[in-house]
C-alpha cells in the first residue's frame, strides 16, 4: 500500500505528498472515539492515516507553523526540539503522529483489527 502514495526525492516530499499529511493531520482531528482509524484519499485508493504519516517519516522538508502547532498540542510533554518550532521537519511530525495514532488505537482496543484489515487490503492490492 505504501507504494501508492508519491515517493520522496533525496528526502523532499511532493506537495501531494505533503496536503495529504495535512489532510491525514486533520483526519485525526476529527477522530473521536470510532474503533477504527480515520481514513484518506489519494487517487482512488482509501488508506489509514498511519500509511500516510509513515510515507513522511524520511522527509526532510519544514513543517508549517500551522501543522507545526496541530502536532505540538496534542504532546503531553513541552516540544523540546534542536531548533526553534519553526524548524520542524516532517520526519519529526510523522512519527509524533504516527505514535499517537497507535496510542489512539491502542487505548480504543483496535489495534489488532487495523493490523489484520492493513494485511487484507495489501493482499487484495496485490490480486
Amino acid at each position: 500500500m505504501m507504494n501508492a502514495l508519491p515517493p520522496l526525492h533525496d528526502g523532499h516530499a511532493p506537495f501531494t505528498l505533503q496536503q495529504l499529511f495535512r489532510e491525514a493531520l486533520y483526519a485525526f482531528e476529527e477522530w473521536d472515539s470510532e474503533l477504527t482509524e480515520p481514513i484518506v484519499t489519494h487517487e482512488g485508493r482509501v488508506m489509514p492515516i498511519s500509511f500516510v504519516f509513515e510515507a513522511m517519516r524520511e522527509c526532510t522538508d519544514i513543517v508549517p507553523m500551522n501543522i507545526v502547532g496541530a502536532v505540538t498540542e496534542r504532546l503531553t510533554k513541552p516540544w523540546e526540539g534542536e531548533g526553534p518550532l519553526d524548524q520542524m521537519t516532517f520526519s519529526t511530525a510523522a512519527r509524533v503522529m504516527r505514535v499517537l495514532v497507535r496510542k489512539r488505537l491502542l487505548a480504543n482496543g483496535a489495534a489488532d483489527l487495523v493490523a489484520v484489515s492493513a494485511h487484507a487490503a495489501e493482499d487484495q492490492n496485490r490480486d
